[in-house]
């Protein structure tokens, strides 16, 4: 497993050569939202699509 440092140090090698500061933390933001989502999901941490359709259609209102 590789430590938080290596990681963001792979994110930032697999960009193009091209890529703006703003992409590279686009990337870095996603990745770290990935792995959060992962982690709640493992640890149960989830809801269903119906409640979170319920949750959305109350903050419509």
């Amino acid at each position: 497993m590789s430590t938080v440092k290596e990681r963001g140090s792979e994110i930032v090698q697999a960009q193009p050569d091209d890529s703006s500061f703003d992409e590279i933390l686009r990337e870095l933001a996603f990745s770290r939202m990935v792995e959060r989502g992962l982690k709640d999901s493992r640890e149960g941490r989830i809801i269903s699509n119906e409640e979170m359709e319920h949750r959305i259609l109350a903050w419509q209102k």
